[in-house]
């Protein structure tokens, strides 16, 4: 596995990105991950040393089989390494470039920290060789089964429980509210983390394996749970962790005060209208949201608070500053809390603040609670806020109030839960205390209706999503043969050995007809 000894004479190299000032300035939305060259990347595989337990296996959501490609890199076997990784995950180019690499930190040589295998890196480049060199086509299935599924919700967990349903050979209906698929990696993730080709073209590979895509469709209200229930056999749930942690302080109805995917979607929206690719239903039309000029507040450190600050920039801010309301986390892994192989609760300065502060126009500040908003003539005008307590509730500490301006405040604070008005009300699924649907084999308290995702497990990876979506959809599959091979029913003194092509003996009294157990 890999070349004996590598690992103590190969330096790890991580992703390579442009430069933080080029990448805002020039081709401002392209991708900013700069390719390796097949010798560097069969260099990074070689080092995967041959561990008597691969530790990436855990911490890799997926399962992936990480040893196996890396060693298919480092010898040249590129068609094999994609038949390895396809093995596991449906979209790799996704978790390639946006998962947080939950393997690296599991990995046996991250005991040294900072040193483990630079398997993200590697991941990215097979699936961009693969289909570079058209080793990706769509897989129809070779026969029908007779059964139709409608999987509602485009993002990675339903497309992933489209694909292997549909490839099982279900008739899959993908429903989608918005004007494309790909969900929040479509409208959440800007174009220079993910370009939206990387999207599409995964797309047209499920409608070139027979899923029906229905874009612009609102289940719940264009389409009724009624109907939805009376047209599949089974439906699943991929709806996603839509609605947002809100900030409940004064002043939050000013305008300026926007949600975080508001803002996302709005961005994403106009890219796609700049370079594409066409959405297949209509756009809405929106109130503008801009950053352009705006002395910009982004409250969130996370993920998301990150892309509303690259965004910021490249659409030309005067300032960003990032809030954050728990403590700046430590340098390097703490062992007391997160020791090896858990992911690590370290300090790690985002994509977005690197640029930021690279043109001197970004501000990132911990241990930070907003008390209240102030505004001019209806709009924010102001932030005020104080030092935060370093425990919960997190509340402000007396003597440390100040304030800001802020002409744009972004709210990036998470997800609590899939919206619950229509659909989910509707079909009548029960919930768990965190407002999830409630589904722990996948299956809800409502028989043949399924959830996956977001939707299930709360807020969580893309890794993750693309998971639940494959597990999901095993257990649908396995219900819709429950369906086909359902064990008779038996009435009276008719025993198994009485069941015989034409049903059982007609003398019965109370027998059941063929039709009967048919139905």
């Amino acid at each position: 596995m890999g070349e004996l000894g590598a690992f103590l004479k190969i330096h790890r190299v991580g992703v390579p990105y442009r430069d933080p000032a080029e990448r805002i300035a020039q081709d401002a939305y392209r991708e900013f991950i700069v390719p390796r060259s097949d010798e560097e990347l069969g260099a990074q595989g070689a080092r995967c040393m041959e561990c008597g337990v691969p530790f990436c296996h855990n911490g890799c959501p997926l399962g992936n089989l990480i040893p196996d490609w890396n060693d298919l890199v480092y010898r040249g076997r590129w068609q094999d390494a994609i038949q390895q990784l396809h093995a596991t995950n449906n979209f790799p180019e996704f978790t390639g470039r946006l998962c947080p690499a939950p393997c690296e930190a599991a990995c046996v040589l991250e005991i040294r920290e900072g040193d483990a295998v630079s398997i993200k890196q590697i991941e990215n480049s097979i699936i961009d060789r693969a289909w570079a060199e058209g080793w990706v086509a769509p897989q129809p299935p070779a026969s029908e089964t007779g059964f139709a599924v409608a999987v509602v919700g485009s993002g990675p967990a339903g497309m992933a429980a489209a694909q292997q349903l549909r490839r099982t050979g279900h008739r899959v209906v993908l429903f989608e509210r918005d004007e494309a698929a790909g969900g929040l990696v479509r409208f959440g993730v800007p174009d220079f983390k993910i370009e939206k080709r990387v999207v599409e073209r995964r797309v047209q590979q499920l409608v070139a394996e027979g899923v029906e895509l229905r874009c612009g469709v609102d289940v719940g209200v264009d389409v009724t749970a009624e109907e939805l229930r009376e047209e599949f056999d089974a439906v699943v749930l991929a709806i996603g962790s839509r609605v947002p942690r809100d900030l409940p302080v004064p002043g939050r109805e000013l305008d300026g005060v926007h949600f975080a995917m508001d803002y996302l979607y709005q961005r994403n929206r106009w890219v796609a209208a700049q370079h594409g690719p066409e959405p297949l239903a209509p756009v809405p039309d929106l109130p503008a949201i801009t950053a352009r000029d705006k002395h910009v507040i982004v409250i969130g450190g996370g993920d998301t608070g990150a892309d509303c600050v690259g965004n910021s920039i490249r659409e030309g801010a005067r300032s960003v500053t990032q809030l954050e309301l728990l403590p700046e986390p430590p340098a390097s892994r703490p062992d007391e809390r997160t020791p090896w192989p858990l992911w690590p609760q370290k300090f790690r300065l985002s994509y977005a603040m690197e640029e930021a502060r690279e043109v001197g126009r970004g501000e990132q500040d911990y241990s930070i609670v907003t008390t209240h908003l102030e505004g001019e003539d209806g709009s924010v005008r102001r932030l005020h806020h104080a030092r935060a307590e370093a425990a919960p509730p997190f509340g402000p500490v007396a003597g440390t109030e100040g304030s800001m301006e802020a002409d744009l405040v972004l709210l990036a604070m998470g997800f609590v839960h899939p919206e619950h008005e229509g659909l989910v009300e509707d079909l009548g699924v029960d919930r768990d205390r965190r407002g999830n649907i409630k589904a722990g084999t996948y299956e809800s308290s409502v028989e043949g209706v399924f959830a996956a995702g977001d939707a299930r497990r709360g807020q969580s990876l893309i890794v993750w999503a693309i998971n639940e979506g494959r597990q999901c959809a095993r257990m649908v599959d396995r219900y819709l043969e429950g369906l086909r091979f359902r064990e008779p029913i038996h009435a009276g003194n008719v025993e198994p050995a009485d069941e015989g092509p034409e049903g059982p003996p007609a003398h019965v009294s109370g027998g059941l007809t063929a039709g009967d157990r048919a139905a």
